[in-house]
């Protein structure tokens, strides 16, 4: 059911939704400008796929060390202070990565990657239950657009990247300029986020609210993860390795693969957008079910195409694909707000298990058959959340 925002939400209300759109974008954001720019740090630091798939799944070890706890974080800081320790963390790791890349330190880049793991980790589950909290107190489906906004952002530093790779210049000074606007967001923001309450003890005869270790034994919330686990690892293999694909399996330049992730990130940009709306009027699962089946068929025109301008539609259409799983996953964790932040903390683990860890992974397989047909391997995980969309359907209709 829709609600005109302007009629029904305070002025806090209204304030707190556009500040979490914004926490949204500038992660989008700051994960693209690495993201876009894989190639140029493959080159710097003379690496394989393989090689650099290891690099990669330094930040995956260290958001998966994170995203479990980031829930009982949330709960004892609140997301303002959450979002803060995350965004600064973030910004320090990435002006490590800088100075890493400059010195052409392998060693150096795989610490400061971990670092920024971490960070983006507890940020990314923070913003996600602030969004949540704002969707619930807006009583329709939000969720999408701010999704939207992270792969508006990612739009954004996608070609950002794809012009400063054009005219020289190089990733550390990028990085550096982005962790300054980190900085001042993550400072700011935070400010307008709705209030955190500490979680009040229940009345006699209520059930007592779900503790991290309790939601892992949640049968539904687990499902959610195995769904939203197979279904990110479309969204996260398009992130790392579409721009390194379009240019080892296409022959194209690196500002050309650059444009390419652009493409996809502004396809799961539109969709998003569009996604709320959509959701509303058939249902999480129907449109989880779909996404998955154009998903499918975007990654195969895309790698089986012969031509740049077929695997662009390919792109297009798996940027669609991608777009609605996680956001789905996250709504769906939260239908029940008393236990929101333990559940959103699951589901998130289990999500970036394949969002981080699979495209490393990937990387190792490209080393063996090239990384352009090593993404054909994200089809069995496609067909999981396919068959078991039905968990993410909502406990309470709207």
């Amino acid at each position: 059911m829709s609600i005109n925002t302007s009629m029904t939400a305070g002025p806090s209300l209204r304030a707190a939704a556009a500040a979490t759109f914004v926490v949204f974008g500038i992660n989008g954001f700051v994960f693209a400008s690495w993201a876009a720019r894989i190639p140029a740090v493959t080159e710097t630091l003379h690496l394989t796929s393989g090689q650099m798939g290891t690099l990669l799944l330094c930040t995956a070890v260290g958001s998966l060390l994170a995203l479990p706890t980031a829930g009982l974080v949330v709960g004892k800081i609140g997301t303002a202070n959450a979002v803060r320790a995350g965004g600064l963390l973030s910004a320090l790791a990435g002006v490590g990565i800088a100075l890493s890349l400059s010195a052409e330190s392998v060693p150096g880049t795989a610490v400061a990657l971990f670092f920024f793991g971490i960070g983006v980790g507890l940020w990314d589950v923070s913003q996600n239950i602030e969004g949540a909290d704002v969707e619930h107190k807006l009583r329709r489906t939000i969720m999408p657009q701010f999704h939207a906004a992270f792969s508006g952002g990612a739009f954004v530093g996608a070609l950002i990247g794809a012009g400063l790779s054009t005219i020289g210049v190089g990733l550390p000074l990028h990085l550096l300029a982005i962790a300054g606007v980190v900085v001042v967001v993550a400072l700011v923001a935070p400010r307008y986020f709705l209030p955190h309450h500490a979680q009040a003890a229940p009345a006699e005869g209520e059930p007592t609210a779900a503790k991290g270790p309790s939601a892992w034994r949640d049968s539904r919330t687990l499902l959610i993860g195995v769904v939203v686990l197979g279904a990110t690892l479309t969204e996260g293999a398009g992130n790392d390795w579409i721009a390194k694909a379009t240019v080892d399996g296409l022959g194209s330049s690196e500002s050309t693969g650059a444009l390419m992730f652009a493409l996809f990130v502004l396809a799961m940009t539109a969709m998003r957008l569009l996604g709320g709306r959509v959701i509303d009027t058939y249902g999480r699962v129907v449109v989880l079910r779909a996404s998955m089946v154009a998903a499918t068929a975007g990654l195969c025109l895309f790698v089986l195409a012969g031509n740049i301008w077929l695997a662009g539609v390919g792109a297009a259409l798996w940027g669609v694909g991608a777009a609605m799983a996680f956001p789905m996953g996250m709504s769906a964790a939260a239908d029940d707000p008393k236990h929101a932040a333990a559940r959103v903390s699951v589901v998130s683990t289990l999500g970036y298990i394949s969002f981080l860890a699979g495209p490393p992974l990937l990387g190792y397989l490209g080393d063996l058959t090239g990384i352009h047909l090593a993404l054909l391997a994200i089809l069995a995980p496609i067909l999981v959340a396919l068959l078991l969309a039905g968990a993410a359907r909502p406990l309470v209709s709207k």
